[in-house]
């Protein structure tokens, strides 16, 4: 097996030709790097598998560990880490790289012995990257069986025998009976040696992992049991997928494409294997592949649209205690994040700080922040990153903020208006494509910028505009804290507030005052609470204010942990900068990614067209009033599960999976219900049970589906997740590909499932 692995893997990846891998495989030994003190030398080295990096200490006997080269998500060259950075006098940057990993798994950063090693492992791991992220689906899955082979092979013999098979199946999260494993064993044990190897360990594997569901509806509509001919297959895609245009020529490609034998190719057919490859396929997805690229007009004004936006940007734990990071910016940047805050306090040298004021949470430096920025803001997304600024500097440290955001973001920093000119309007997404928006306090108005005109740096007194509202708003009367707010007054710098120019910081009186004076380029913020009164007491005043102005929510103070609100909330009345810590996991920020992931993941989803126009009058706690209303039904049958992950290392335990389907939109919709759970299978359990929900507003509809492990005596454990906006649901059988509780895929956990959406007359 693994040979045989080995020999498919290197010549995919042409590894004979490739000194850099060849490098990779002889090994080598490098400097990890955890501070400026914690230096320890590793010997590194690529496995014949082409998918594992081992490494172990000199020192440290036996004792070694292991990474999947498919949990590593990029490498970077240099000091661009503040770990390397930290060392920048120590090892030059041509000798240094950093690994980074998916997930919230830390960074590994290392320093090679010399630049030509450096450049080997980072060449050598770029490539394997790319390999992983190009390989097809039988390819993962191969790998994955033969991930699950090693594991297994308890003594490295590449045979399997049947205790190591019965041990195999425990830790693939399958309960099965003793005698029917055995009598799988023997089937596949064609060479009756006692062991399985190679081939043979495929075949117990497919035997194993038999589809029953999928055969089901494969023989419903093949004639014979063994194929479906062109029209078996356009059949299928008219009556269960509900496809409509080109439906012949669409079965043609789908052939073309997942059909893996060439003499059903030839006879324009299609088997079982090619049926489940498409089933499991992006275009068998339950999401609309349709809706992964950039779709939506990206022409209209700015606040049309949700932003994704994170708050405390640079924290990647709790708000009291945490660690500040210039990653927290890449990682939020590099999920798709348009709008980054920074918190800036006067720091030593002249140069300003970042951190969580008032507390014991670590400190970096502003111009870190804007370096990263500078790198990152665009890799993802080339539409606008706004910039919020809680600004608590004195004049002269601000003059250095806008010092650096100029020399280091030149161009990119908006410093002027888009056409020169100050129109009435925001300009668009499209407008603004490569540019950072600065969101701060201004002195005067855009239209006394525009001439010219404007006050001196020192008579532009401003106050913070978050934490001590933020205080008051949760009723917690802490007097040092708004003393400390009452005397955070402080001047403006004019160098720094003429780099604001289409988000103006105010403060929110009310919406008639808002409606009477407001200018377009203004934006208020929100904690959660003042939001959620506005809310209840006038939802559609709100939704008509968010036609006109940017408003940003952002999370409670006293939410010490960095926990989340529920955004949906926030956009049901129709708020754009919904600030989310995007460092804790959980189900708001499911649902934030839920969101964004459709259009381009590029940051940024037009608001439904009810919600952009004050004269609709969309108020959310009424949908059914508003013109167009139209309810839908949504059905969707749970049919079965694939290799769920286990979520109890405790040996011999298994999963009793259960799945809920929860509907997220306005307060009409929010829903929820559940399959019952099946006993001791976490590798293929079925259920063909149906849950039922009336949608009243889609436009605004999310639905996250959640896999729990059931446990009558205590709360269930968590097992995969998946969450899409309800617009983006393909209808017909679909599988549904699981995410970890960081978001990240999880494969090949899945959900196969039947959706259906009908209206309601």
């Amino acid at each position: 097996m693994r040979e045989q692995q080995m020999a498919s893997t290197q010549s995919g990846l042409r590894i004979q030709g490739d000194d850099n891998l060849q490098s990779m495989f002889v090994g080598a030994v490098m400097r990890k790097i955890k501070s400026r003190t914690w230096k320890k030398q590793r010997y590194f080295r690529l496995q014949e598998d082409c998918m594992t990096i081992w490494y172990k200490s000199k020192k440290a006997g036996n004792a070694h560990s292991t990474f999947s080269v498919s949990d590593v998500e990029a490498v970077r060259e240099g000091h661009q880490s503040e770990v390397l950075l930290s060392i920048s006098d120590e090892f030059p940057p041509n000798r240094c790289f950093t690994l980074v990993f998916r997930g919230r798994r830390g960074n590994l950063d290392l320093v090679a012995d010399s630049a030509e090693e450096a450049q080997s492992w980072i060449k050598g791991m770029r490539k394997l990257i790319e390999n992983v992220e190009n390989m097809g689906q039988r390819e993962k899955l191969d790998q994955w069986i033969c991930d699950w082979f090693k594991k297994a092979d308890k003594n490295k013999d590449g045979r399997m025998n049947f205790k190591e098979v019965q041990d195999l199946l425990k830790m693939m999260n399958v309960d099965m009976n003793e005698h029917h494993a055995l009598r799988l064993f023997t089937m596949a044990d064609k060479s009756q040696t006692g062991s399985l190897e190679g081939d043979e360990f495929v075949l117990f594997y497919k035997m194993l992992t038999q589809r029953e569901d999928v055969v089901r509806i494969f023989q419903d509509y093949s004639g014979d049991g063994q194929k479906l001919t062109l029209r078996d297959l356009e059949d299928f895609l008219r009556e269960e997928q509900l496809e409509t245009e080109a439906v012949q020529q669409r079965a043609l490609e789908l052939i073309e494409r997942y059909e893996p034998s060439d003499t059903a190719k030839m006879l324009q057919a299609m088997s079982i294997d090619g049926f489940l490859m498409y089933l499991g396929s992006a275009e068998g997805s339950i999401s609309d592949p349709k809706h992964q690229g950039v779709y939506q007009d990206m022409t209209l004004p700015l606040c049309h649209y949700f932003i994704s936006s994170s708050h405390n940007t640079y924290l990647l734990e709790d708000q009291l205690r945490g660690h500040s990071s210039v990653e927290g910016y890449i990682r939020a940047l590099k999920r798709g994040c348009r709008c980054v805050e920074v918190d800036c306090w006067d720091g030593p040298n002249g140069e300003p700080i970042v951190y969580h004021g008032h507390t014991f949470t670590s400190k970096i430096l502003f111009k870190d922040v804007v370096i990263a920025l500078g790198s990152y803001a665009f890799k993802v997304s080339e539409y606008p990153v706004i910039l919020s600024i809680e600004n608590h500097c004195s004049v002269e440290q601000q003059r250095v903020m806008a010092q650096h955001l100029n020399q280091i973001l030149g161009d990119m920093l908006l410093k002027s208006t888009v056409d020169g000119n100050t129109t009435n309007s925001f300009p668009s997404p499209e407008d603004l494509k490569g540019r950072i928006l600065l969101k701060g306090k201004k002195i005067g108005g855009l239209e006394g910028s525009m001439s010219g005109v404007a006050e001196d740096s020192l008579t532009g007194e401003v106050s913070d505009e978050d934490e001590g509202a933020d205080i008051d708003e949760d009723n917690h009367h802490n007097d040092s804290i708004r003393r400390r707010t009452k005397k955070s007054k402080q001047h403006l710098s004019k160098e720094l507030s003429d780099f604001v120019v289409y988000c103006k910081s105010v403060h929110f009186n009310s919406f008639k005052h808002s409606r009477n004076h407001a200018k377009f380029y203004e934006i208020s913020s929100f904690t959660e609470s003042k939001a959620r009164k506005y809310m209840r007491e006038a939802g559609a005043e709100f939704v008509n204010h968010n036609a006109r102005q940017l408003s940003r929510i952002y999370p409670s103070g006293m939410r010490t942990d960095s926990s989340n609100f529920n955004p949906q909330d926030m956009w049901g009345v129709g708020c754009q900068i919904v600030a989310l810590n995007f460092q804790t996991a959980g189900v708001e920020m499911d649902l934030n990614d839920g969101l964004f992931s459709q259009n381009g993941r590029c940051g940024y989803i037009l608001k439904p067209e009810f919600m952009r126009s004050a004269e609709r009058g969309f108020d959310p706690d009424h949908p059914q009033n508003y013109d167009g209303y139209q309810p839908l039904k949504l059905s969707i049958q749970v049919i079965s599960g694939q290799q769920l992950p286990k979520v109890n290392i405790k040996e011999g335990s298994i999963v009793d999976p259960l799945v809920r389907v929860e509907i997220y939109g306005v307060p009409l919709d929010h829903a929820k219900q559940e399959t019952r759970y099946i006993d001791n299978n976490g590798f293929n359990p079925v259920w063909y049970d149906t849950l039922s929900f009336t949608i009243h507003t889609p436009e605004l509809a999310l639905v996250r589906f959640v896999v729990e492990d059931y446990d009558k005596t205590s709360k269930n454990d968590f097992v995969g997740q998946y969450t899409l906006p309800f617009l983006c649901i393909q209808q017909g059988y679909r599988h549904i590909q699981l995410l970890s509780k960081d978001g990240t895929s999880i494969p090949p956990s899945s959900l196969f499932v039947n959706i259906r959406i009908t209206k309601i007359t």
